[in-house]
């Protein structure tokens, strides 16, 4: 793990259920510092997800949530001798979660009509479920890295 950002030494645990991955997912879901908008709204998302699912934590779905939509491997541009490669290639901790919540975050914001939160819980639900927008992404990122394993060679 190279270099650590400021938002990772100063982050705090989310007020209610104690985690970091909650609170880095409310400061990335927040617009315009409107953190206890955005608060409310991944705090109501998880309450629709208890309502859903009585049986499970909601914070122990969004947590396997993300870590279902995780990849473990991506492509990347690389040039080589005029040409462009896509060489696919590990993706690092920190990065397989920046890009979990990015798509998320994507998946509910694509969806139109319905307040937010419940977007939200549809996601993570979908998300636990191993399936939903979030994880087909993960998905077609996984198949474009097997699709281009012939070019693996060129990994830096």
């Amino acid at each position: 793990m190279g270099n650590i950002t400021a938002s990772r030494t100063q982050l705090k645990p989310d007020p209610k259920f104690d985690s970091l991955l909650a609170s880095k997912f409310i400061n990335c879901l927040m617009w315009d510092g409107k953190k206890t908008i955005a608060q409310a709204v991944f705090y109501n998302a998880l309450d629709e997800i208890k309502t859903r699912m009585p049986d499970q934590d909601p914070i122990e779905v969004f947590t396997q949530a993300v870590e279902n939509v995780k990849p473990h491997i991506e492509v990347r541009s690389k040039r080589v001798g005029g040409a462009s490669y896509q060489v696919p290639m590990q993706v690092s901790r920190a990065r397989q979660q920046s890009l979990a919540l990015r798509w998320i975050l994507l998946a509910i914001r694509e969806k139109k009509g319905r307040p937010t939160h419940l977007r939200l819980a549809d996601e993570l639900v979908a998300a636990y479920n191993r399936e939903g927008a979030a994880v087909t992404r993960r998905e077609n990122t996984h198949r474009m890295a097997e699709a281009n394993k012939a070019f693996a060679h060129f990994a830096w």
